[in-house]
């Protein structure tokens, strides 16, 4: 059995992988936090260790004998991305052997402002292995979470449900006009959180890339499954790329579910961000990722887009 190390363990992400390894019987997990854990934090199988990351020296002594870390410190509301890194030099100090920063979704971050700490996290990796291989590194990239497309109903343990582009609620959707063709990839959080569980049980040498196909469809494809479910059409929004450039978007409907970091009197405005930024990197391939860990775990039978909305939504209004 290994050490594994989850940076920002408490949230909603985190936790559906922390789940998955427990789940497996292989690993000593250890979950680093800023704050104390509470009762609802008790998780069988797991250590929690409160963290300051501004405190190197406390920060490498909690991750001594750490062979995998996975980061996932909240990139939205830090823009110089201090606290990933002050945990990529713990990591260097401590000798750890594996690290994976704060991803988790998209391959792109063109146009998506909130993700703008990726690059900066993945620079930073590529600036410290220059002159050679200091930290074994791997960017996990899972798409969007299909289950997404389950709100407000909540399919998976921990991520709560979220309003996108695509409402199979409401059957509304918001596209590129003459753009209706781009890929994405969706993949439950479920899969996602079994694969990375793989990923990490395995000795293999990590790619730099392990992109996570659970199904790729073009949003024309998205829609259309959605009319077959709901069995009624979909109003659809098409929007113009300039007037997407120029932030020129009447929102068709109100979010009512956004991510936990947002504060509730900004939700309405951020997914107006949100809904520009995720159209246009589509456009560009942002949110169609790579298939290396399908290449890997040929045997992994991951869920099926229609197979699983289909039973989120049979009988619901």
């Amino acid at each position: 059995m290994v050490k594994v190390t989850i940076a920002g363990g408490s949230g909603p992400v985190a936790r559906e992988i922390i789940d998955a390894l427990v789940a497996t019987g292989k690993h000593n997990i250890t979950i680093l936090s800023r704050r104390d854990a509470s009762n609802d934090d008790a998780i069988p199988g797991t250590t929690w260790y409160t963290v300051d990351y501004s405190n190197q020296s406390a920060l490498v002594e909690a991750l001594k004998g750490t062979h995998t870390l996975l980061s996932f410190v909240q990139i939205m509301h830090e823009s110089g991305q201090q606290s990933q890194k002050q945990l990529i030099d713990a990591a260097v100090a401590a000798g750890v052997k594996r690290f994976a920063p704060s991803e988790y979704g998209s391959s792109g971050t063109a146009h998506m402002s909130w993700y703008a700490g990726k690059e900066i996290a993945r620079e930073y990796l590529k600036k410290i292995n220059a002159n050679g291989k200091v930290l074994e590194y791997t960017l996990f990239q899972t798409g969007l979470f299909l289950d997404y497309l389950a709100s407000p109903y909540q399919t998976a343990k921990h991520v709560a449900p979220l309003d996108i582009i695509f409402n199979y609620e409401k059957c509304k959707a918001i596209v590129i006009d003459g753009h209706e063709d781009v890929t994405i990839t969706l993949t439950t959080a479920a899969d996602a959180s079994a694969v990375i569980a793989k990923a990490i049980g395995s000795d293999k040498e990590w790619p730099e890339i392990s992109g996570i196909q659970g199904n790729r469809a073009t949003l024309s494809q998205v829609i259309k499954l959605g009319e077959k479910i709901r069995g009624r059409p979909f109003t659809v929004e098409k929007v113009g790329i300039e007037n997407l450039k120029a932030g020129d978007i009447s929102m068709p409907w109100r979010f009512e579910r956004s991510h936990s970091a947002i504060k509730e009197e900004e939700v309405q405005e951020m997914a107006k961000v949100v809904v520009i930024g995720f159209l246009l990197s589509s456009l560009e391939g942002g949110w169609d990722v790579s298939g290396e860990l399908n290449q890997r775990f040929p045997d992994y039978e991951f869920t099926k887009m229609e197979d699983f909305l289909s039973q989120v939504w049979n009988g619901k209004p």
